[in-house]
């Protein structure tokens, strides 16, 4: 059986194209068992290998152990092993970010600095078959196109997956027949996270009904990405056709696009591709297409799409559309735009007037969660506006209070902990409102500059 994983490992490896022997491979362990197998079977296959471990500080002692392990293990191998302690806590209070996103960002980070300064020309990840089919079900679950439904691949840049055609079960019988010691992450076992909800609900289910229904969905997904790259190239042949570029903005002539059932699709896949916007944004952005309506903005991480007469105009986000500004607690000031809030502190009793300007919001301070963010409006956001008892959509807050696009294009919102404390110069939200029960007011004053 163990023998067979290692046959089966480096056919794969080899039909894939993933690394040779003369490469030098950086291993992520985290001291699971994936990774943990994974070491074991690039050593035992004379690979030229490191080993790279990450301790998040997440889990106290549990953390230091697994620490300890991968060091442990790295050394009977005799290669040499890279560890590094992050503040991951701290990171999120600096950021906003997930855990999960935090996390990941600073590994990966981490892998590129270690490539650069020791030569590592792959980073080999153990994800799995089983891995693969739980992202699978959470794209799904959650909304996705076909590519959201292709899985984990085994090759992105200099990343591979090497464990792409194994699953759990025989990772573990592996690690059972070669006695690999490996630690068990306590948080596996809960099911917060989504992931853990079908890997311990869902799939064993499943599995019930079929005992081959990792093989059955990994063929399944393998088709799925074949199908996608069928797409890929039709759609790469389409926006050649329908697309132009001039002064750094991409005009995509819809006309251009056939008027069929698939118009919509085809904007999605050119969108989505090539300038990464979701897909709830390119169904609103569609919607608005249908309608004929102009003048509203799209925005994906690094691009703004706009419907101009019908035609869709793409360009990248200029440095101060992309401004997403971090207001910690105790801070005094910070710039969004063209403009500076001015944050004061105050007891309730000296408040003398609720009727202020607009450029003027008065919140109750324990109401609000710190690290507040400031960033322009997107299509999508909405909030309860002071006096109201419904939400309501931004877009439509502006259009009924006749705010032109250029005002548009300007405006701000404040957050905490993603809902909308301040349209910023115009309403607070409705639930950030003093109310007898206040002690305690921000007084935030917008200036331009």
């Amino acid at each position: 059986m163990a023998e067979a994983l290692i046959d089966k490992f480096q056919e794969y490896v080899s039909r894939n194209e993933l690394f040779t022997k003369q490469d030098k491979i950086l291993l992520t362990v985290s001291g699971g068992v994936d990774s943990m197998v994974l070491m074991s079977l690039c050593v035992n296959s004379g690979y030229n290998v490191g080993v790279a471990h990450c301790n998040f500080c997440l889990r106290g002692a549990e953390s230091d152990e697994d620490e300890i392990l991968v060091q442990e293990r790295s050394r009977k191998y005799g290669i040499e092993c890279h560890t590094r302690h992050f503040d991951t806590t701290k990171e999120m209070e600096l950021t906003g970010e997930s855990m999960e996103m935090a996390a990941r960002r600073l590994r990966y980070t981490w892998f590129k600095e270690l490539c650069e300064k020791y030569g590592y020309t792959v980073i080999a990840v153990a994800h799995h078959i089983d891995d693969s089919i739980e992202t699978f079900f959470i794209n799904l679950l959650r909304g996705t196109g076909l590519r959201g439904l292709t899985g984990i691949h085994n090759q992105v840049g200099r990343v591979v997956r090497p464990l792409m055609f194994a699953t759990r079960k025989e990772i573990m019988d592996y690690a059972m027949h070669k006695h690999i010691p490996y630690r068990e992450d306590s948080s596996n076992k809960s099911t917060k996270y989504l992931r853990n909800k079908i890997r311990l609900g869902l799939t064993p289910r499943i599995r019930e009904i079929n005992p081959r229904f990792p093989f059955i969905m990994y063929r399944n997904i393998e088709r799925l990405m074949a199908a996608q790259q069928f797409i890929d190239c039709a759609i790469d042949n389409i926006y050649e056709q329908v697309t132009t570029l001039q002064g750094g903005i991409y005009t995509i002539h819809v006309e251009k696009i056939m008027h069929s059932g698939s118009r919509d699709f085809v904007i999605y896949e050119i969108l989505n591709s090539r300038f990464g916007f979701k897909g709830d944004t390119v169904d609103g952005l569609c919607k608005a297409l249908s309608a004929e309506i102009s003048g509203k903005r799209f925005y994906s991480r690094s691009h703004v799409a706009y419907l101009n007469r019908g035609n869709i105009e793409v360009a990248p986000i200029e440095e101060e559309d992309r401004c997403e500004v971090k207001v910690q607690q105790g801070q005094q000031r910070a710039y969004c735009g063209n403009s500076v809030l001015y944050f004061e502190l105050c007891d309730v009793d000296s408040i003398t007037t609720y009727n202020v300007a607009d450029n003027v919001a008065l919140l109750d301070a324990d109401k609000l969660s710190y690290p507040l963010v400031l960033r322009r409006w997107m299509e999508g956001d909405s909030f309860i506006p002071f006096g109201m008892t419904g939400r309501k959509k931004v877009s439509d807050y502006l259009i009924d209070h006749k705010v032109s696009i250029p005002e548009k294009n300007r405006q701000f919102v404040m957050l905490s902990e993603g809902e909308i404390a301040w349209l910023i110069g115009r309403r607070i939200g409705d639930e950030f409102r003093i109310t007898r029960q206040t002690e305690t007011v921000l007084r935030i004053t917008k200036e331009i500059i």
